[in-house]
């Protein structure tokens, strides 16, 4: 490259430089490089006599050329022109080269300068090649070109000839929107702005301001857009601007000053229009689309292309209105380059390069979705218009005279709206040419005031342009309908038949229309007419939609739309409809009307019509969700309507959060916005994001109020945008929070920003993230700190900070008072504060006294984070940073991690960690601490007082010191935590605070370190938890910790895990049981390496200050202090030896107990078993031995069997699988009692019954024993059943799942008479496969023995009717689904005969159910013993028979059979053979069966020969009506029956009445049951006058009999004569207060009366009252349920004054009691010693709950469900449950209940040994109080379900053996549902009570009443 003054030595006279020459050397020299041999040959051939040598020889290619050259210039100037006319024949040269040469040097006029070695040349512009010509050979001689210079002149003339077409056609013209001539001319540059990072100038920010003062004010702005940095940037720039923002006017101007000569680097420039190439349907070449279309040559067509594509790189190409086209282009093309194309495609070519490469493309468009055909790397540069000055210069050239321009000025400037829309140049102009009309005849003000809207302007526009005085209506609505035909076919440029005359006429006469030359193709020229602009077209046609009579309101309606403007590649083409909506929203406004009237020739009522249709098209727009660029249009339209209640529609529809992403937004879209914003009460967040922004945006936000979040994130906000948001963000006064982030601002922006934001006071947030920043620039925002009281954060994350800086910015989060947090990690730059609170007292006196005050008192209260993460401090910021800290507030965090600490500046932090106040944590990690550091760390931090964790990982890089708060700090901290409101509370796994955790975790600590280390750890106070795991201690280091253990203090835990540790380190460290009191348990696993040394840290962690909120019910029963504690030793995954078990046992033998121990291995040996049960006898104080997970051998349960003898303290031997075994042992203090074998799937066969059964013999009491899921089998069941006689079993044998048979079942039944001690068995072979045999400790008089699912076959009944003939003392039988059909029972009940005694058999089969009744009596019948009870039930598929044996005769019965059997049918023979076998029938019971009338005919029969029949149960059944009676005839002969139930029969009142009949002469009758049975008047008459014979009646139940009030008069009166009854039903009857004063009248005559049941009878305070006096009166009464009853408080009193001492039952809920009732009933029933279940449900006992002061001893169950208890009155409550000791079920769901109550549960728990369930759901229980409930259950309680659903998101199931923190291992060993050793739990659960809880009682007690 040749330097400058190479350069200047070869510039040529500007005449003949047509074309970019002025370093024609430098070219020369740059085109010869190419070819260096053939310039040296040349060089060779003229100078032949020169010693060319080594001087030729540079190693710079450039430089050799140079040499080279000097050498032929030094020759003379003939030599020179000779060598270039042969550069210029014999070379590729390129004719924008060529040329030049030739006429410069070929012919004498001028001889350059020697050029001068190590010279460059620079090209300025990229020369492309040309038309070339063959390569000749060195040695030819020059030729002539004359066809050169032809082509040359050529061009040059058509050059010539295209400047002056421009001149002619763009000179002194602005197109505007319709002006007359006579108006001055005047263009103002608008703002330009770059949108890509690779914009090509070199200004501060993108953006193209100019000087609109100057004279021109466009010459350097416009040759900007053309200035690149270098040659291969982007040629294709593509203008982006709005509607009206100049874009045509530009593409105009650009013409012009290049016909002037200012664009000097273009020789030719091309303007098109694409709404003119819309009108070209064919196909063109380039040549046809630049000749043709746009200007001929004159002649030779050809060579100038040639030349224009040889000089492309001079060449600009404008194409204007980019978003006008038709069709869009496809970004893929198969066709050649040069093919014929269409014109957008021909586009496509010219920008992607492959038409004229290296040309200049400038594309104009308004914004939107852009063609897919621009090319990627296309420069975007977006047009803003007019700021404020530029309107100013606009005004001031518009108005020619100096008052006009000052008038003009001061209007504008009175109107802020039209000031705004004046930032549009086309309105800019519309607004003059109004303004050159008003002002003249109007006062200041006034004028703008008529132009309040953009569609008010275009009127006065259209009125100015009019004659005065007349308005053309018919010839403006002829131009509306031109135009709205034109929008809706996409019709821009009209031809002559489109438009009528005389409306072009008139439209050209005003300048609305404009006229010019169209090519529709090659050689097709036609007149092309268009509105001036096409903002005016869709003003004409929104006015003809408006005013023309043939629009209706629908059609009207439909052109109401909003469009959206995201920026996408997809489409092509936007609509021409843009301001169509806007300019009818414009139109509708009231101040239209009358010219709409004029035009329309109209009333203003029909006016008015049409405006209300285009407002309620807007209204239904505002209601719906409208996406960011769609709501900027629908505020443009609301506020043309200049209509307030639809702008406060529009306001109040607005989402609260709304967002703005993607799309181009200038001053006056946010204008508009706020203008509609003014009329918002609720605030609204407003978030910009990646929107292109005009520069003076923000500004159009000034004095919004409703703004309350403000978010901008973009990378083309700069400096002007920051300066005007600076100017706009005082006024806002309700902004809150602000953010602009991804910004370019700068120092000059930040602060613009730094000098508004004193005047925000109200911000709380503030975010510069991503801008950037540099130090000043932080320190600069940083500082507005303390001038913003509110501020809750402020983010400047993504920033460039020194160290320094950053210091500085951690002395001012120590200084200032409101900081809270300072966040710096890598990027990240977080303040957080928190604002200081100030009372109104506080605020008043002195302001600088009293300041002064509230900062030193906020400096004391606050707290401080501090997070300096990575940020590259060393040790000498640190000690500036300790420095700074000192004088600080109390810390809650300080995280130093990921710096330069290394072991000095860790050591200086944690020595400073105590006089820092830290309350939190300090993290030091990653800061390159060594192992030598931690030892110095952990002396500096061991006396700290507050340190709570030291937490140490070198492997991890891990420093973290945890730390508590002060005392006065923990105070406040509990004081806060108000309970149980606001309950907020560590859980017990936490670490208390008082007692530190050290954690040295991978440190690589060996033997040697442990003395220094146990020094360090000596002198710290109350050392909790430490941790050692990870490192190299190994033997020896375990070894010498037990010895420096003692030295240490009392721990809780030690973890050792991770050490290489050996058996010989357990033995060593078990020996601590005896020597570390605080020691408990000891953990180690041998594979995984995990030792932990623990101890019971409940009491220390539960009770330590500030762990948990104290309340003194929680501090009386957490006394845990007072059990005893068992210490556990637990050994897993080693190889347990014989000697390694003794010698383990040893060391056992000093532990002080309760132990227990637990091993696992893989393989535990018979040798190694043997070994350790023969040294449990040595081990008194153990309690537990497991061995789990280990493989144990067959022999081993034989083993484990001798070990009840081989020491008596074993309880209990589990032996599961042969892989988990359990002993349980006795403490010494504990009698002896039975003992328990469990020896379940292992292997057991035949073989190992007789040495099993032989070693349990030796068992003095064995009262359980379990061989289930053995293979005993068949041959070992009968094995087992004949040794059983020699085992001492006491209580129960599991041979279940053993593989057992129906033979095995037979087997037991002949075992039966053998085995005297057996009461029951039971065996299932179906799926169950159960076989539980139950002993008792003496002989057994009555056996019970039950067979399910045996599947016995016809041969097994003979063999099982002889087993059990020989079974004595066999009292029941029970055959459930054994397969034993009908004619099976029959052949059973023929065999059967036993020799004395009652026998049941009951039978439940399916086909029993089928069968009938008349069948089972037939089966009956066939008993060998006589049948005493029958039982049939058809729906629970049951039969039951008594049997008693040996039979004999009835005399009474034979007499009754002879006398009523007919001995010549089927029917008479089966009942005279019932009559035999049922002759001592004493009770009948038939329950849910269907009785026919041939069953019933039966029955007639055989009850007219029971004699002895007592009792007749016919209940839930259906009977015919001809069986009932029957049924009735049989009945009246039974004189002796003694209890009748009839109840719930499928009986009408006749049926009823029929069957009642029966009750005649029955005088012994004492229980009568007719429940459910309609008793109507007859019905009951007959009933009472029944009743009043039976003077023996004990039992009288009538519930749901519809008795009523009048029939209960009549039942009272027959009652009287019942003076034996115990027991009255009668629930539900609708009795009322009638029938309750009745009965009260007779109940004292019925001295016997024990149960009185008058539930939901619509007794109310008048009834019950009387009820209550006359009930003190029954002395004997036990039972009392007057429930669901509206008694009220006078029945509670009443009763209160006199129970009964001898009640047992009181059922009142729903009863309506108040706390007055309640409490004198609850202090009554403190009278009632026998008390044993109280049912207060659903009453209000809000201040009376139950509190007894004597106790209910024999109290078992109370319900409160709903009755409003809260934790209050819980207290009382569940101290009275403590002197209930019998209670075994507590309903308090659906309370107010909390956690303080919960505590109290919780409490006496523990002393309420039978209680089994407690009901809490639907309470305000949280996780909290259900584990204080699980405390409670651990501590022995006999409970076995609590229902609590807690008030948090998960379940907590507390189960035994459960040893996860935070909850205790709940112990409870009792049995659930006949089940033993099931777990007792605590669920957490959902539980709905049927019918508990009222809709009423939810909402009393705060709960929902909808669906649970």
């Amino acid at each position: 490259m040749m330097h400058q003054e190479a350069r200047a030595g070869l510039l040529m006279d500007p005449i003949s430089l047509q074309l970019d020459t002025e370093n024609l050397c430098g070219c020369l020299v740059r085109l010869l490089s190419k070819d260096p041999e053939w310039l040296s040959a040349k060089v060779k051939f003229f100078l032949p006599n020169m010693d060319l040598g080594s001087g030729d020889q540079s190693p710079d290619p450039t430089q050799r050329v140079i040499q080279q050259l000097n050498k032929l210039h030094t020759q003379g100037q003939t030599t020179w022109q000779e060598f270039i006319h042969c550069v210029c024949m014999e070379l590729d040269v390129p004719l924008d080269l060529e040329v030049p040469l030739l006429s410069t040097w070929g012919h004498g006029d001028g001889f350059p300068r020697q050029p001068e070695v190590g010279e460059e040349s620079q090209p300025d512009s990229q020369l492309h090649p040309g038309l070339k010509r063959p390569h000749q050979s060195c040695g030819s001689s020059p030729r002539p070109k004359q066809c050169k210079k032809q082509q040359q002149e050529l061009a040059k003339r058509y050059l010539q000839l295209l400047r002056t077409s421009a001149q002619q056609r763009y000179a002194d013209r602005t197109p505007g929107p319709g002006q007359p001539l006579a108006f001055p001319q005047a263009y103002i540059p608008p703002i330009l702005q770059w949108s890509r990072a690779s914009a090509p100038f070199d200004t501060q920010e993108g953006a193209i301001t100019g000087d609109p003062k100057a004279e021109d004010g466009t010459d350097v702005n416009i040759r900007d857009l053309f200035n690149t940095k270098a040659n291969r940037g982007p040629r294709v720039t593509v203008l982006l601007g709005k509607a009206g923002m100049g874009k045509t006017t530009l593409a105009h101007r650009l013409c012009q000053k290049w016909a002037d000569g200012q664009l000097d680097r273009f020789q030719a420039l091309f303007l098109f229009e694409f709404r003119q190439l819309n009108l070209i349907t064919g196909f063109l070449t380039l040549p046809q689309l630049l000749f043709d279309l746009y200007l001929r040559p004159e002649a030779g067509p050809e060579a100038v292309f040639q030349y224009l594509e040889e000089n492309a790189n001079g060449i600009l190409l404008i194409f204007d209105g980019l978003d006008e086209i038709f069709h869009p282009c496809s970004s893929k093309e198969t066709a050649g380059p040069e093919d014929p194309a269409s014109a957008l495609t021909l586009f496509s070519r010219l920008c992607r390069g492959t038409l004229l490469p290296g040309c200049w493309v400038m594309a104009t468009s308004r914004p939107g979705k852009l063609p897919a055909c621009l090319p990627t790397e296309a420069a975007t540069v977006h047009m803003w218009g007019f700021d404020g000055p530029r309107v100013e210069e606009y005004v001031s050239r518009f108005f020619s005279d100096q008052p006009s321009q000052e008038a003009a000025v001061a209007e504008l400037r009175t109107n802020r709206r039209l000031w705004s829309m004046c930032a549009v140049p086309a309105l800019c102009r519309v607004a003059c040419l109004c303004l050159y009309r008003l002002l003249p005849g109007s006062s200041p003000g006034q004028s703008a005031a008529l132009l309040p809207t953009m569609t008010q302007n275009y009127v006065q526009m259209v009125l100015t342009l009019s004659p005065r005085g007349f308005l053309p209506a018919e010839s403006l609505l002829g131009l509306g309908e031109v135009a709205l035909r034109g929008l809706e076919t996409g019709k821009v440029i009209f031809s002559a038949g489109d438009i009528p005359p005389p409306v072009m006429a008139f439209g050209a006469a005003l300048g609305l229309m404009t006229s010019f030359c169209v090519c529709t193709g090659p050689g097709h020229q036609e007149t092309g007419y268009a509105f001036t602009h096409v903002s005016l077209q869709e003003f004409f046609a929104a006015l003809h939609l408006m005013a023309s009579p043939q629009v209706d309101k629908d059609t009207l309606s439909q052109h109401v739309t909003l469009t959206s403007r995201w920026v996408q590649r997809t489409k092509a083409r936007l609509g021409l409809l843009d301001h169509l909506p806007t300019f009818l929203a414009g139109l509708a406004s009231c101040a239209c009307r009358p010219f709409l009237s004029l035009l329309a020739q109209q009333d203003e009522a029909w006016v008015g019509t049409k405006q209300a249709a285009v407002v309620q098209a807007l209204r239904k727009l505002a209601t719906r969700r409208l996406t960011g660029p769609k709501v900027v249009e629908l505020c443009h339209c609301v506020g043309e309507t200049q209509a307030p209640e639809l702008a406060g529609f529009t306001a109040q529809s607005l989402p609260h959060q709304m967002p703005f992403h993607n799309f181009l937004l200038t001053y006056a879209d946010l204008a508009a916005l706020t203008n509609i914003l003014g009329h918002r009460d609720a605030p609204i967040h407003l978030d910009f994001e990646g929107c292109p922004l005009e520069p003076r945006c923000p500004e159009a936000l000034a004095g919004c109020g409703q703004v309350e979040n403000l978010s901008f994130k973009s990378r083309k906000c700069g400096d002007a945008f920051a300066e005007a948001l600076s100017r706009s963000l005082p006024t806002m006064g309700s902004l809150k929070k602000l953010g602009l982030a991804g910004s370019k601002i700068t120092a000059q922006g930040i602060s613009h920003l730094v000098q508004a934001l004193p005047l925000c006071p109200q911000l709380e947030e503030i975010s510069f993230r991503d801008n950037q920043l540099k130090d000043w620039e932080v320190l600069n925002v940083v500082e507005v700190l303390p001038c913003l009281p509110r501020l809750r954060k402020l983010e400047l994350s993504l920033s460039n900070v020194s160290a320094s800086t950053l210091l500085s910015l951690t002395n001012v989060a120590v200084t200032c008072p409101t900081v809270r947090m300072l966040q710096v990690r890598k990027a990240d730059l977080i303040f957080l504060l928190s604002p200081p609170t100030e009372t109104a007292t506080e605020l008043q006196g002195d302001p600088d006294l009293q300041g002064n005050a509230n900062q030193r008192k906020e400096a004391q209260r606050r707290s401080l984070a501090l997070r300096l993460q990575k940020c590259q401090l060393g040790v000498h910021d640190v000690e500036v940073l300790i420095a700074q800290l000192r004088e600080g507030p109390h810390l809650d965090e300080v995280d130093l991690s990921g710096n330069r600490l290394e072991d000095e500046g860790c050591q200086l932090m944690a020595e400073a960690a105590p006089q820092l106040h830290i309350a939190g944590k300090l993290d030091l990690s990653s800061n390159g601490l060594s192992l030598a550091g931690v030892c110095r760390v952990l002396s500096a931090v061991s006396t700290c007082r507050t340190l709570a964790e030291f937490h140490v990982s070198l492997l991890h890089k891990t420093v973290v010191l945890k730390f508590a708060p002060e005392p006065e700090e923990q105070e406040v901290t509990q004081k806060r935590a108000a309970f149980p409101d606001s309950l907020t509370f560590q859980t017990p796994s936490d670490p208390p605070l008082c007692a530190p955790r050290i954690r040295l975790t991978h440190c690589a600590l060996q033997a040697q370190h442990l003395e220094h280390l146990c020094k360090a750890l000596g002198g710290s106070c109350c050392l909790c938890h430490l941790d050692l795991s990870g490192n190299a201690l190994g033997d020896k280091g375990a070894a010498l910790l037990a010895q420096l253990l003692p030295g240490v203090g009392a721990l809780q835990s030690l973890n050792l895990s991770e050490n290489g540790l050996s058996l010989d380190a357990v033995f060593s460290l078990t020996q601590c049981f005896s020597t570390l009191p605080w020691l408990l348990h000891l953990d180690f696993s041998s594979e995984s390496q995990r030792v932990i040394l623990r101890g019971d840290g409940r009491d220390r962690d539960l009770l330590a200050a500030g762990s948990l909120p104290e309340f003194q019910a929680g501090a009386q029963f957490l006394g845990f202090g007072q059990r005893r504690i068992s210490r556990s030793f637990c050994l897993r995954e080693c190889q347990l030896e014989p000697l390694s078990l003794s010698r383990l046992c040893e060391t056992l033998e000093k532990c002080p107990g309760p132990l227990e121990v637990k091993l696992s291995c893989n393989v535990l040996s018979d040798q190694s078993l043997e070994t350790l049960l023969h040294h449990l006898p040595r081990l008194p104080e153990l309690s537990l031995l497991q061995l789990t997970q280990m493989e144990l051998s067959p022999r081993s349960p034989l083993l484990l069997a001798d070990i009840f003898s081989l020491c008596p303290r074993v309880q209990k031997v589990d032996l599961r699988s042969l892989h988990h075994a359990t002993l349980h042992f006795r403490s010494s203090e504990e009698q002896e009692g039975g003992c328990c074998g469990r020896f379940t799937g292992c292997g057991l066969s035949q073989e190992h019954v007789e040495p099993l059964c032989w070693l349990l013999s030796k068992c003095e009491d064995l009262s359980q024993l379990d061989l289930s899921a053995n293979l005993l089998g068949d041959a070992g069941l009968r094995c087992l059943l004949e040794c059983l006689p020699q085992v001492p079993i006491s209580g129960s044998l599991d041979l279940s799942h053993n593989g057992i048979s129906q033979e095995s079942v037979l087997c037991l039944v002949e075992t039966l008479p053998s085995c005297p001690r057996v009461r029951e068995a039971s065996v299932n072979l179906g799926s169950k496969q159960s076989f539980w045999i139950h002993f008792s400790r003496q002989e057994e008089a009555r056996k019970t023995l039950r067979l399910s699912e045996c599947s016995f076959e016809p041969e097994h009944v003979p063999r099982l009717a002889t087993g059990l003939s020989q079974a004595l003392w066999l009292t029941e039988l029970t055959l459930t689904q054994c397969f034993v059909g009908l004619e099976q029972l029959t052949i059973l009940l023929g065999l059967l005969k036993c020799p004395e005694g009652l026998l049941t058999l009951r039978v439940e089969e399916p086909w029993v159910g089928k069968a009938g009744v008349l069948t089972l009596l037939e089966v009956c019948a066939q008993a060998s013993g006589n049948v005493t009870e029958i039982s049939i039930s058809e729906t629970q598929q049951q039969l039951c028979i008594q049997l008693e044996f040996p039979h004999q005769e009835n005399p009474e019965a034979v007499a009754l059979r002879l006398a009523h059997c007919d001995l010549g049918t089927h029917h008479s023979l089966l009942a005279r053979q019932l009559m035999e076998t049922c002759a001592r029938l004493r009770q009948l019971s038939l329950s849910q069966v269907n009785l026919c009338e041939a069953s019933a005919l039966l029955l007639q029969s055989l009850l007219l020969s029971l004699s002895e029949l007592k009792n007749f149960r016919l209940t839930s059944s259906c009977v015919s009506s001809n069986g009932l009676a029957h049924l009735t005839s049989g009945l009246s002969h039974c004189h002796h029956l003694e209890e009748l139930d009839l109840s719930n029969n499928q009986l009408g009142e006749e049926g009823t009445k029929v069957l009642t009949g029966s009750l005649e002469d029955k005088c012994w009758l004492k229980r009568l049951d007719l429940s459910h049975l309609p008793l109507g008047g007859s019905t009951l008459a007959a009933l009472t006058q029944g009743l009043s014979h039976m003077t023996l009646l004990q039992s009288l139940r009538l519930s749901r009999s519809d008795i009523g009030d009048v029939g209960c008069c009549h039942l009272s009166k027959a009652l009287r004569a019942a003076t034996s009854l115990e027991e009255l039903g009668l629930s539900h009857n609708q009795i009322g207060d009638t029938g309750a004063q009745n009965l009260a009248a007779v109940l004292p005559g019925l001295p016997e009366l024990r149960k009185i049941d008058l539930s939901a009878n619509g007794i109310g305070p008048a009834g019950g009252a009387r009820l209550a006096e006359c009930l003190p009166l029954c002395r004997r009464l036990e039972e009392l349920m007057l429930g669901c009853n509206a008694l009220g408080d006078p029945t509670a009193l009443g009763l209160a004054r006199g129970l009964p001492r001898h009640l047992r039952v009181l059922h009142l809920p729903s009863s309506h009691l108040g706390p007055e009732g309640a409490l004198s009933l609850v202090q009554a029933l403190d009278r009632c010693p026998h008390m044993e279940e109280i049912r207060l449900a659903e009453n209000n006992l809000a201040g009376g709950v139950p509190h007894f002061r004597l106790g209910l001893p024999l109290l078992r169950q109370i319900d409160l469900v709903s009755c409003e208890i809260d934790n209050q009155t819980a207290k009382p409550l569940t101290a009275s449950f403590v002197l209930c000791p019998a209670l075994e079920e507590i309903m308090l769901s659906w309370n107010l209940l909390g956690d303080e109550a919960a505590a109290e549960l919780a409490r006496v728990l523990p002393r309420m040994g039978r209680l089994k369930r407690v009901d809490l759901e639907k309470n305000r229980i949280t996780a909290y109080g259900a584990w204080l409930l699980a405390e409670g259950l651990a501590q022995g309680s006999g409970i076995q379900v609590i229902r609590a659903e807690c008030r948090m998101k998960r379940c907590l199931k507390w189960q035994e053996n459960s040893t996860a923190s935070p909850s205790p291992t709940c112990g409870l060993n009792k049995s659930i549902s006949g089940e033993p050793s099931s777990r007792a739990a605590l669920h957490c659960e959902k539980w709905s009570r049927e019918g508990a809880v009222t809709t009423e009682h939810h909402r009393r007690a705060g709960w929902p009443t909808g669906k649970s």
